[in-house]
């Protein structure tokens, strides 16, 4: 794997969409400030809006400047636009994948892009089937396993259950090898998310503890204080556990839970975290309402916040979860009798996505019971992947004075504090690793269909058996109380949700 992508055309499909805006063009922008992005590089967008290119330039440098952490100078501008070109029309006009054809050997000639091409889907999914055919159609993708290469990104959700996401596969794969369809993740793009690796393999105090017998429990959280916004019709057919647990929480805990791979290697990496799927304990009948929890959000407290119910294009009788949670069990060598305990939910009193791995209480012996029982906390190692991106260890201390009384302090790193300012946009690792043909932060076929495969009983029994007392959780709050009446049945409680500067 080279350090530098080789030259490409980036071709970006529903480029005046929400997501080119929001994050595509602030990864782009902000890797060729730095000088990553290969020599010859282009991007080509397409949709329907009817741009020229100098209109699309427009439309990428407002996105620049409204998302970019530090908005563009006017000379970094002018040596990025000359970059961006655009072709308009219909997925369905055969006549649009002509021009965009001839746009791309036109950019080959001019900026030596070899003919090495990204596709990026960045429409909804149900339009994929579509797009690749007519890529096949108009002869525009290289199968052959040389050079010049041709790569596939796609974004979540990737089918909305089992039998979609096979479907999927199976019409994606007449077209594209799997070693050619990256499946992007924005999480999995988190330089914590990444650094969990390294944490566990790279330093001898963790890996031999990383086990059943000096872990109690693991805590996956990812929590938001936004509502479903204009997602509404989206949400309604997904819900919380399709949104979020499917892709987002069991990818982290593949990989928190993953056995050492043999190396970096791209596969080696996905097949051990195949592994950790494959184990997860299924569940099935009464063991999915005795382990599960959803929730929807209500109104807020003051009456600010409408609840869910009243969201734009949401039934006002709707049944769909904006909160799940989950006991989940990996039965292996390594994690066998440890619960992991995943929880996801909008509209929350505060925003934080980490992993808690709690360690086992130490014994009653050198202290009193009592001192144990109420003082002396077990050890918590905290990722913390958004919205700041950290590493934090609470553990005891003898407190000042003549007795021994055990207080607790807490190390914490901070990307921001450490490596000057905040760390890489998760889409730029994710670009640049598809450019460079990287691919173990990208769910492989098997993976995702796993996923589906364990979660699909859950989806089948909250089905079959609506919620009756939604909403449940005020919008501003921690969530139900029958989440944590879940963890309290086990003698354990969540994590706080807290602001980043708070201690843990």
């Amino acid at each position: 794997m080279t350090e530098t992508p080789e030259p490409c055309v980036l071709l970006v499909f529903g480029a005046t969409g929400d997501l080119p805006r929001r994050k595509l063009a602030p990864a782009l922008f902000h890797l060729h400030v730095q000088g990553l992005l290969p020599k010859g590089f282009a991007v080509l967008g397409a949709g329907r809006k009817r741009l020229s290119h100098d209109q699309f330039r427009a439309f990428m440098r407002e996105a620049c400047d409204t998302f970019c952490a530090c908005p563009p100078s006017d000379a970094d501008w002018a040596s990025f636009a000359p970059l961006l070109h655009y072709e308009s029309g219909h997925f369905t006009d055969q006549t649009l994948f002509q021009r965009l054809n001839m746009s791309l050997r036109e950019i080959d000639h001019r900026l030596h892009t070899h003919g090495n091409r990204l596709f990026y889907l960045a429409t909804v999914p149900s339009s994929y089937p579509l797009l690749v055919r007519q890529l096949y159609d108009a002869e525009m993708i290289n199968k052959a396993a040389h050079h010049p290469f041709t790569r596939l990104i796609v974004e979540k959700p990737f089918g909305h259950d089992l039998d979609s996401a096979i479907a999927l596969n199976n019409q994606i794969a007449d077209v594209f090898r799997e070693d050619q369809i990256y499946r992007i993740n924005h999480y999995l793009g988190k330089e914590t998310v990444q650094n969990t690796l390294a944490l566990r393999f790279a330093n001898a105090i963790f890996e031999p503890l990383w086990n059943r017998m000096h872990i109690d429990h693991v805590q996956i959280t990812a929590a938001e204080t936004m509502g479903i916004g204009e997602r509404g019709a989206y949400y309604e057919e997904s819900g919380a556990l399709a949104d979020v647990v499917q892709n987002h929480l069991l990818e982290v805990l593949s990989l928190v839970a993953m056995e050492p791979p043999l190396s970096f290697d791209a596969d080696a990496i996905r097949d051990k975290k195949i592994e950790v799927l494959r184990a997860l304990r299924s569940l099935a009948g009464s063991d999915v309402l005795q382990t599960t929890v959803r929730g929807q959000y209500g109104a807020s407290a003051d009456g600010h916040l409408p609840p869910y119910r009243k969201e734009p294009m949401v039934d006002g009788e709707s049944t769909v979860p904006t909160y799940a949670a989950l006991k989940v069990f990996i039965d292996n060598w390594r994690w066998q009798g440890v619960p992991f305990y995943i929880r996801t939910g909008k509209r929350l009193a505060q925003a934080a996505t980490e992993v808690v791995i709690q360690f086992r209480q130490i014994p009653f012996g050198l202290f009193d019971q009592e001192q144990v029982r109420s003082h002396i906390e077990p050890n918590r190692l905290v990722l913390h992947l958004q919205p700041y991106e950290g590493i934090s260890l609470n553990f005891g201390v003898k407190a000042p004075g003549s007795g021994v009384q055990i207080d607790h302090t807490q190390m914490r790193f901070s990307y921001d504090d450490r490596h000057d300012g905040a760390p890489p946009l998760a889409y730029e690792r994710l670009l640049t690793d598809a450019m460079r043909g990287y691919a173990a932060l990208f769910a492989r076929r098997d993976s995702v269909e796993e996923a589906w495969r364990f979660v699909a009983p859950v989806q089948k029994i909250w089905a079959q058996t609506p919620a009756g007392d939604f909403p449940n959780y005020a919008a501003g709050s921690d969530g139900p109380e029958t989440a944590d009446d879940l963890m309290a049945a086990d003698g354990r409680a969540w994590q706080r949700l807290r602001p980043p500067d708070s201690s843990s």
